[in-house]
């Protein structure tokens, strides 16, 4: 998937020209000229990065980049200026701007400072999805069988390993379910992407579909920042639901619409995020 890339400054040609350079390098690009259109933008829509200009009409890339950091932390904003100062440089570091670009650039320089806030964006994810899998104490173990039933198993498991389907395996409680799903995901090809695993029974319904999806901050009392829930942390990797059979139906229902159109919507918030998962599910249950 293209990272997105919203472009804000109030000289067109500056627009067309940055629109120009970054459709060549693959990215899917928007553009604005003024920050006011800018942060209404973003409150309709996710973007990856936003590259704004620091000097504008009533609302300047400061405002922008305050507005764009409340209402999607995960946003990488790089500055832009021709009035470059040290003051002005730390100011925007300190708001939380990923990094800063003096006018007139090399289309070089342009590159390289985005490429580098995507892939400081996708170590920040990672790096909560790893820490999720640490808690959670997954490592790929190594699996071995004798008996005709658990071979026969593994047959049946080689075959389904390496495709996309998501997987339901059935089973009584303590037979080796949650030890089935690391193996299928360690033998795919996203081995090297996170193993998620939640186990519905567990958590109150009430608090079941925060944990999957997510939400955004003030979407119910307690909410006092956004959180990155357990299906957007799987990204390109597999989330393991334990014990589905005990998951509410009308939750099913919305996992249903996620494994559909590949689109999560957070608690609270009106734009989706994009997801590519595999999803085992396990009960113990006759469903």
């Amino acid at each position: 998937m293209k990272p997105k890339i919203l472009i804000v400054d109030d000289e067109p040609d500056i627009c067309r020209a940055l629109e120009f350079l970054l459709k060549r390098e693959e990215f899917n690009i928007s553009s604005i000229h003024s920050g006011e259109d800018a942060i209404d933008k973003l409150n309709k829509e996710s973007f990856d990065i936003v590259l704004t200009d620091l000097k504008m009409g009533k609302v300047d890339g400061m405002t922008v980049l305050e507005k764009a950091k409340e209402i999607s932390p995960d946003t990488m904003v790089i500055m832009m200026t021709a009035f470059a100062s040290v003051e002005s440089a730390v100011e925007a570091m300190k708001r939380g701007a990923a990094d800063y670009i003096v006018k007139p650039f090399l289309n070089e320089e342009i590159k390289l400072t985005i490429r580098k806030a995507i892939e400081q964006k996708k170590l920040i994810t990672e790096n909560i999805a790893l820490k999720q899998q640490i808690s959670q104490h997954i490592a790929c173990k190594d699996f071995v069988a004798n008996s005709e039933s658990m071979l026969r198993i593994v047959e049946t498991l080689e075959k389904v390993v390496p495709t996309k389907s998501n997987l339901l395996l059935l089973g009584e409680s303590g037979t080796g379910k949650g030890l089935l799903a690391e193996l299928i995901h360690c033998n795919s090809p996203r081995r090297d992407k996170p193993f998620i695993s939640i186990n519905c029974s567990a958590i109150p319904e009430g608090l079941l579909e925060s944990e999957l999806f997510g939400y955004k901050k003030g979407a119910f009392t307690g909410a006092v920042s956004d959180k990155l829930g357990l299906i957007p942390l799987a990204h390109q990797g597999t989330l393991f639901l334990d014990e589905i059979g005990d998951m509410p139906v009308n939750l099913q229902a919305k996992l249903l619409k996620v494994l559909e159109t590949g689109e999560v919507y957070p608690l609270g918030d009106t734009k989706h995020k994009s997801v590519d998962i595999r999803i085992i599910s396990a009960t113990n249950t006759d469903i």
